[in-house]
């Protein structure tokens, strides 16, 4: 039979599915999977002084913080692929100076240059300085903040499947707002079939594929955006340039496991169609559909829609 539990974990909406025989042993089951995410989220958020993102942040440019090794890896990871995005991706977007951008109806024109570039001034990850013996953390420079919001929920996902097949479950999907990891399969044997959201109508589906031992992200602009002088702006910032980006409405990456998926919708965002479908044509286990402001999809070279 399959289950499914809704709660709001990390400030999201997560799903849970599982197939199994007993009701009462999903019900444990989800139990176990949301205690894991709450654990995560207790690690990475940037709202609770005790967590060790705020010792992190509250000690930047004074001292390094010691990190237990899951952190100290997590952050570790997100800086390869900072290097691998050349900094598409970038943890230290925490920093950003938000008053320029608050995607409201009052948001009518667009800052200047030298005040968008000064609003980023602080993201740069090659600040974030990693001691591989003494597993600290040390962000050089004052004001410079970390944050999760590009990697967190599919970390979360990913280790909340974990904790499932650690415990005997086969088959299931652990979805966080669209971020979702998949194993194994349906109650009637076949596949997971999984939706790719439509970016002008969120509750309708644009395409389907079908998916097993694989992970999907969505990062698209069609919650939060304005619109200047006929213009979407997305709410998603370019770190170099410190302005919104523009042209695309949304991605959908495919990878092996969530957290890579979570990680890499954003970046190919920033990167643009050209250059973001370029670099994913790279990589040999990631699949990614790109839906443009003209509703046109881009598919890159591995993907198979139904």
């Amino acid at each position: 039979m399959q289950f499914k539990k809704n709660t709001r974990l990390m400030g999201n909406q997560f799903e849970f599915t599982l197939i199994d025989e007993d009701k009462n042993r999903a019900e444990a089951n989800f139990e176990i999977a949301i205690q894991e995410i709450k654990r995560i989220e207790q690690l990475l958020t940037t709202f609770s002084e005790t967590s060790i993102t705020f010792k992190i942040n509250e000690n930047a440019g004074i001292a390094p913080v010691a990190v237990n090794d899951e952190v100290f890896d997590l952050i570790k990871r997100c800086q390869f692929i900072s290097k691998i995005t050349q900094g598409a991706f970038d943890i230290s977007y925490g920093s950003l100076d938000k008053r320029f951008w608050n995607f409201d109806l009052n948001m009518t024109s667009l800052p200047d240059a030298e005040t968008a570039k000064k609003a980023v001034a602080l993201i740069n990850y090659e600040n974030i300085e990693l001691d591989e013996v003494r597993k600290t953390v040390f962000l050089k420079n004052k004001g410079m903040r970390i944050g999760f919001g590009g990697i967190g929920k599919g970390y979360a996902a990913e280790m909340a499947k974990k904790k499932l097949m650690e415990n005997g479950v086969s088959n299931g999907i652990v979805n966080a707002s669209g971020d979702l990891t998949a194993w194994g399969f349906q109650e009637n044997g076949e596949a997971w079939t999984i939706g790719v959201a439509d970016p002008n109508q969120k509750k309708s589906i644009f395409s389907t594929f079908k998916i097993t031992d694989k992970a999907v992200a969505t990062s698209g602009n069609y919650e939060k955006f304005v619109l200047i002088d006929n213009k979407r702006y997305s709410h998603t910032i370019d770190p170099k340039t410190g302005y919104p980006i523009s042209g695309i409405k949304s991605v959908t990456i495919l990878a092996e496991n969530a957290e890579i998926a979570d990680a890499l919708a954003t970046p190919v965002t920033v990167m643009g169609i050209e250059v973001g479908m370029d670099f994913i044509n790279q990589l040999k286990t990631i699949g990614c559909i790109i839906i443009d402001d003209n509703d046109k999809t881009y598919f890159s070279k591995n993907i198979t829609i139904n």
